[in-house]
């Protein structure tokens, strides 16, 4: 696992889809999920998906995660530093036992992925204020990269631009 930090806009997105493209994973799936972004109400669901009438007002057909869509490729969990407990701990298992059940089902879903977590939060401190656990910090950050400022490496800053240009 990698965990990738720096400030916001620093590149870290940038730097993960990097490695992917340079990993023997390259053809496999890249499956990016901003953890800030998504409502605490939902990000569960969004990682591991539901099955059919698991809640009031689910998709009769149920829902694909974005760890199984990930399967055999690489998951990006963008800002992890905003990750609520609750499903830190849920996290942590899957790490731990390679393995899931979607929301509302005892079916196993066997995992074979790779894991690149980023970050603007400074997750030591956090874990000292207990906001963040500190053997999800041990299992992700067996690889750190920090970005650093874009004031700090003003000559990355043209290709960043071309890079956001051909992606957007």
């Amino acid at each position: 696992s990698i965990l990738i930090t720096g400030e916001s806009g620093t590149g870290k997105e940038v730097v993960a889809r990097a490695i992917h493209s340079q990993s023997n994973r390259r053809n496999k799936p890249f499956i990016a999920i901003n953890c800030a972004a998504i409502p605490e109400a939902l990000l569960e669901s969004e990682l591991f998906g539901y099955s059919k009438g698991a809640f009031s007002g689910a998709n009769n057909n149920g829902r694909v995660g974005k760890f199984e869509l990930a399967n055999g490729g690489i998951i990006f969990l963008d800002e992890i530093g905003d990750m609520p407990l609750s499903l830190q701990v849920k996290l942590l298992r899957v790490l731990q036992e390679r393995k899931f059940s979607k929301i509302g089902s005892n079916k196993m879903i066997n995992l074979d992925i790779r894991v690149i977590a980023a970050t603007n939060k400074d997750i030591k401190e956090m874990i000292k204020e207990k906001k963040f656990r500190e053997d999800l910090y041990y299992r992700i950050n067996v690889i750190p990269i920090e970005v650093p400022n874009l004031s700090e490496r003003k000559e990355d800053i043209r290709q960043l631009v071309l890079s956001f240009i051909d992606k957007y």
